[in-house]
């Protein structure tokens, strides 16, 4: 049976950006991948470290990302046009994309204003990528498929910001957190951060305790700060399971035999008992006694609905009789989203390892644009993929103004003028001239307000 790799995130203490990629180095990403991947980042001046760090007893990893000062202040497309022109593996920069696309609508409802023109200050300070583009390529190198999280811990009280007194938890991190279980902590210090709680927010597809698995490997990573009454780390535990199936299900399968009735006929039969709501019908080719040609007429159906397509059956094709066997189904865990084409809409099927176009919205979009109906279907199927990969990250997409599968343009955003640095430098970054950008935090500051994370 298929299985799936999961990193389920312990927030006992809340998360930041650096404690996300600490955990998973702790628990066997090795940093030279993890740097390598990052060298397909179009910037330079930063660099990345890992180092083994006590907290509360428990021994964990710390990540510093050191970065050269800089004054740059990135706006959300901005990081949107990196991303896309970085030399990344797929799956790291679809997950990335959605990290800070989730960042720029918080903080675009915060400040009232559209999300690509957010200004990112902290959170698109080199450090903030590096930790966030470096958790996602420490997933990919851990081969992590699905990404759970705990309730998020968060801490009280306020903290000084650069527009002043702000409560903490931050507004962004509460922006952030909607629809996803939280616990406060008696704690006066910034326990989650933006950074923190947009990787969980864009990347996990459930929140709760440790899911099912075969454990494989699990680590820690630290915050600065050392804690009164706890560990200040969070823990990534990491492990397989099997891909979900839906429990079995009780159905019947309602098979007729018939050697004297038109294909007209036939079709019209297995249109209406999907119609009255079998789960599948279809017709099989048969030879019956004295030699004749017939079909068998089968439909695949949940009790409650069995009598009615019987009768249906039976009453469609004129059989005398019915047969009816007792089944056990087992259907793959399945959803459904949809995918923008222009001004259309089509709705993808998503299971485990595969999405699929509904052949009746391609069909239709094709003759609206003129265009082969497997063109279509391969448009949205390649779209979801590419921005699809957990829920909600394909939300906003159609903002892009799409018309033909053949006209994606990054958002509409222009790559010539929106890099600060030249892509001709070298990436054997140094790490004895650069400046370690830790400071006297319980987090490192990772997100837009300027929290110093200091106690009110």
């Amino acid at each position: 049976m298929a299985t799936k790799r999961v990193a389920w995130f312990h927030c006992f203490s809340g998360i930041a950006g650096d404690m996300a990629l600490g955990s998973l180095i702790d628990a066997g990403a090795d940093v030279g991948a993890i740097i390598e991947i990052l060298e397909g980042l179009p910037v330079n001046g930063w660099g990345l470290e890992a180092s083994q760090v006590m907290r509360s007893g428990i021994g964990g990893t710390k990540a510093h990302v050191l970065e050269e000062p800089t004054n740059i202040v990135r706006t959300a497309a901005h990081i949107q046009a990196m991303l896309a022109e970085a030399t990344l593996p797929e799956r790291v920069r679809q997950r990335a994309q959605a990290v800070f696309r989730i960042l720029a609508e918080a903080e675009g409802h915060l400040h009232r204003q559209d999300p690509e023109t957010v200004h990112f200050h902290e959170v698109g300070a080199i450090d903030a990528i590096v930790d966030i583009v470096g958790t996602v390529a420490a997933l990919e190198v851990l081969d992590i498929d699905v990404v759970v999280c705990s309730p998020i811990a968060n801490g009280l009280g306020t903290i000084r910001a650069a527009h002043g007194i702000l409560p903490n938890p931050a507004p962004a991190v509460v922006e952030l957190l909607k629809g996803i279980p939280t616990v406060g902590l008696e704690v006066p210090f910034e326990m989650t951060t933006p950074t923190g709680a947009a990787l969980m927010a864009a990347l996990a597809t459930g929140f709760g305790p440790l899911p099912e698995m075969t454990v494989q490997a699990s680590g820690f990573g630290a915050g600065n700060r050392d804690l009164a009454d706890r560990p200040n780390m969070v823990q990534v535990v990491i492990g397989e399971q099997r891909a979900e199936l839906a429990q079995g299900q009780q159905i019947q399968l309602l098979e007729v035999n018939v050697d004297d009735v038109t294909g007209e006929v036939l079709a019209h039969t297995v249109a209406t008992a999907l119609e009255a709501g079998a789960y599948d019908a279809w017709l099989t080719p048969i030879i019956m006694k004295k030699g004749r040609p017939a079909y068998t007429v089968s439909a695949l159906v949940d009790v409650a609905v069995a009598e009615n397509v019987a009768s249906i059956l039976t009453a469609e094709t004129g059989s005398f009789g019915i047969r009816s066997t007792n089944l056990e189904r087992w259907p793959g865990a399945r959803g459904f989203d949809e995918v923008p084409f222009g001004e259309e809409i089509l709705r993808v099927k998503v299971g485990p390892g595969r999405v699929k176009a509904e052949f009746d919205d391609a069909a239709r979009v094709a003759r609206l644009y003129g265009v082969p109906a497997r063109v279509v279907a391969n448009y949205a199927e390649e779209q979801y993929r590419r921005e699809g990969l957990g829920a909600g990250y394909i939300k906003a997409y159609n903002a892009e103004g799409h018309s033909h599968p053949h006209t994606h343009d990054d958002g509409g955003h222009s790559h010539e003028h929106l890099h600060e640095h030249s892509h001709e430098h070298s990436h054997e970054h140094s790490h004895e001239h650069l400046h370690d950008n830790t400071h006297d935090h319980d987090h490192p500051h990772s997100h837009s307000h300027g929290h110093d994370d200091e106690p009110a």
